[in-house]
């Protein structure tokens, strides 16, 4: 490849790091393993980068490719039964008390997440990442009506453990 398109991948890699970050979170709760997951997708975006069809949206050939890795790697870890607990990893805490609220109810959200199956894990990190349920339906090859539906019943699901959370 030539110097304009690694360039271009780098570009790529900066552009998607938030994302990427989050899907490698979600799906390996080893922090142990995360640069591996991490090394994982970016082999694959770059050995699929030469066969990219412009006439897709960029973010949406991302995602998919690195959700499919990420699957992928979830499956092989249940498999091994391997991982940590998500919880212990995910953020830092701050001296900020309302930080410290915001982190924890973050932590917890991304916990709950964790517990999600795989196609439901995908859809609400989409979401938390402000796609437009047009964009999640594209990304996750699924009709709108689908990802509404989804999203709803997600919704639903993390309210009720949030519920139970705070009255155990």
């Amino acid at each position: 490849m030539s110097l304009s398109e690694k360039e271009r991948f780098i570009g790529i890699l900066r552009d998607y790091r938030g994302i990427l970050t989050k899907i490698i979170r979600s799906y390996c709760k080893n922090p142990d393993d995360w640069k591996d997951l991490e090394q994982e997708i970016v082999i694959q975006l770059w050995r699929a980068l030469k066969n990219y069809d412009a006439t897709y949206k960029l973010s949406t050939w991302v995602y998919r490719i690195a959700l499919n890795v990420a699957i992928s790697h979830y499956r092989q870890g249940l498999k091994r039964k391997n991982d940590a607990p998500l919880e212990e990893a995910l953020f830092q805490v701050t001296a900020d008390p309302a930080e410290e609220l915001y982190t924890e109810r973050r932590e917890l959200l991304y916990g709950f997440i964790t517990k999600l199956n795989e196609f439901d894990k995908a859809v609400i990190i989409l979401y938390l990442e402000a796609n437009s349920q047009k964009e999640i339906a594209e990304i996750m090859g699924i009709s709108e009506t689908n990802v509404s539906t989804r999203l709803h019943r997600i919704k639903t699901k993390l309210k009720s453990l949030f519920s139970t959370f705070n009255h155990v």
